[in-house]
């Protein structure tokens, strides 16, 4: 019997062989209780929680991890075996492609995750997914160029060479298209910082629309008299942008003036009107009203008044009804807007003669 433990087979001891098979099957058998008990377990615990980082962590141990252990259980059981150098060699390469494979994956599913607890934290926004899925794949493909990168070092491949002609290549690409990755770059401003999103009144310079479209390069304006207005992205973030679908109240101030001959008495009653009349309307706060100066041709009056609302129309709904209202009650009280007017005094001289 022991002569049969001694015998060769690929250079190697049956007893080796048995070994290195023993150390496999168990570490297979236990791997699976571990992936049908103790994960099974966890699945069903973190299923009762309201955090999704458990789901996640149990989501990559059953796609990852399990079947990383399982090629470490086979390395490690061949690893007590003597191979040839060509064998070594290619069992070597095949452990870290891999290991490279299972561990770029977990990174990935790891970027993917914050993406979604990113998103997840603002309202669902079909065109804000689809941007996330396309700044994703980008991510991804830089991950998995960094992991090819680092699994070349690992074969004993010079990759500084590599590294020198891509970072060559990369100046040149990015003083050649300069304009493009500046535009890209501000995409991804906009996308995480959020100055507006799709929908939003916007006023960049003296240009103003509803955001239609936001893509890598360009961003889509529909102006108020109806063409489309594009502009790069690296224009809007270096502008000054006024948003006003964010505006929680609306601050108006408007003026008028009342003729010269108006009487002291109803002057003091013109602000206390107006405050009345802003009153009277849903969904305004009066702030003022004052005599705010003499003109050249008028008695100048000021009001400032708040509309809690970020609708232009709705702004001039009630700017139409205190204009109304306050035409009605200078009516009412016999009291003129002014208008510019000049009058002109003549002096006749009496002559002595006369």
């Amino acid at each position: 019997m022991n002569n049969f433990w001694q015998h060769h087979f690929l250079n190697n001891p049956i007893s080796d062989w048995a070994i290195a098979v023993t150390i496999i099957a168990v570490s297979s058998i236990l791997l699976r209780f571990i992936q049908h008990k103790v994960t099974g377990k966890l699945k069903a615990a973190a299923l009762k929680t309201a955090t999704t980082i458990d789901d996640f962590v149990v989501e990559v141990i059953q796609s990852s991890v399990m079947p990383l252990l399982y090629i470490l259980s086979i390395y490690a059981g061949l690893g007590y075996l003597d191979f040839p150098e060509k064998a070594e060699a290619i069992k070597h390469i095949a452990f870290l492609l891999v290991n490279t494979f299972f561990v770029l994956k977990m990174i990935n599913a790891f970027i993917a995750y914050l993406f979604r607890q990113f998103l997840s934290k603002h309202e669902k926004d079909e065109t804000r997914e689809k941007q996330s899925r396309g700044i994703l794949l980008i991510i991804k493909v830089m991950v998995w160029v960094l992991g090819l990168l680092f699994l070349l070092n690992n074969l004993g491949y010079n990759i500084t060479t590599l590294i020198a002609g891509l970072g060559i290549g990369g100046i040149a690409i990015a003083l050649a298209a300069q304009t493009i990755l500046g535009d890209m770059f501000s995409y991804l401003v906009i996308f995480f910082d959020k100055p507006f999103e799709v929908g939003d009144f916007i006023i960049v310079d003296d240009k103003m629309g509803t955001v239609e479209y936001i893509g890598i390069k360009t961003t889509r304006i529909r102006a108020l008299s109806g063409e489309q207005l594009v502009f790069s992205n690296a224009d809007l973030t270096n502008s000054r942008i006024h948003n006003y679908k964010r505006m929680q109240e609306r601050r108006v101030v408007f003026s008028f003036g009342v003729t010269y001959n108006t009487p002291a008495a109803k002057l003091a009653a013109i602000p206390a009107a107006i405050k009345k009349i802003v009153e009277s309307l849903e969904g305004t706060k009066f702030d003022r009203a004052h005599f705010k100066e003499f003109g050249d041709f008028s008695l100048n009056f000021e009001v400032v008044y708040f509309l809690f609302s970020a609708d232009y129309n709705a702004y001039m709904d009630s700017q139409q009804l205190i204009n109304t209202k306050l035409l009605t009650y200078f009516e009412q009280e016999g009291i003129e807007f002014a208008f510019p007017t000049q009058t002109l005094f003549i002096n006749k001289a009496v002559s002595n003669d006369q």
